[in-house]
């Protein structure tokens, strides 16, 4: 994660995992995952030399065959990039269109709105439409509160499997068609 990303997840108000957004639980320790952490033997992708994974960061950062390695890798990507980033918008953190905030997940841009926007009557664009394929980044809702707390009180992506390509009316069409082979 970037820094603003992983700081957004963390806030004080309202720390959620930065994987699958579900509210952290302040002070508890994955005690699991540390033993797991302990018991777990690897090998260095360096030297070859096995260790245990809670090792791995001290070996690696002293290791010169590993340093190479990484540094191979680097060189392999830098070369011929994969696809062009910018081709891809941004589906995942939206700034607030009221003040400009940045790093809102879907659920974090409504409760910030809520909060500290509620009583703006300014017509704004909502970045989250914006952002979709169908969406129009010209159109400003006449009362955007409402269309926040009506059009994205959960994230399509949550509930389906999301086709970007696809317009909202297939889209729809699909997640009813899927509930009413679920009954």
């Amino acid at each position: 994660f970037c820094m603003p990303c992983l700081q957004e997840c963390l806030k004080p108000k309202k720390p959620v995992c930065g994987v699958c957004r579900s509210t952290l639980s302040p002070g508890s320790r994955a005690l699991d995952l540390e033993k797991q952490i302990e018991t777990t033997e690897t090998t260095c992708n360096g030297c070859n030399k096995k260790m245990y994974l809670s090792k791995m960061r001290s070996h690696v950062a002293s290791c010169s065959k590993y340093q190479n390695y990484i540094m191979e890798g680097v060189k392999a990507v830098t070369k011929e990039p994969l696809h062009n980033t910018r081709n891809f918008p941004n589906r995942f953190t939206f700034p607030c269109p009221y003040c400009s905030e940045k790093n809102f997940d879907q659920e974090g841009l409504v409760e910030h709105c809520k909060t500290l926007h509620s009583m703006d009557a300014k017509q704004v664009v909502c970045p989250i439409c914006a952002s979709m394929p169908w969406g129009d980044p010209n159109y400003r809702s006449a009362n955007f509160m409402e269309h926040l707390q009506r059009r994205h009180r959960f994230s399509y992506d949550t509930f389906v499997v999301c086709d970007y390509d696809a317009d909202e009316d297939d889209m729809m069409a699909q997640v009813l068609m899927r509930s009413l082979r679920d009954k």
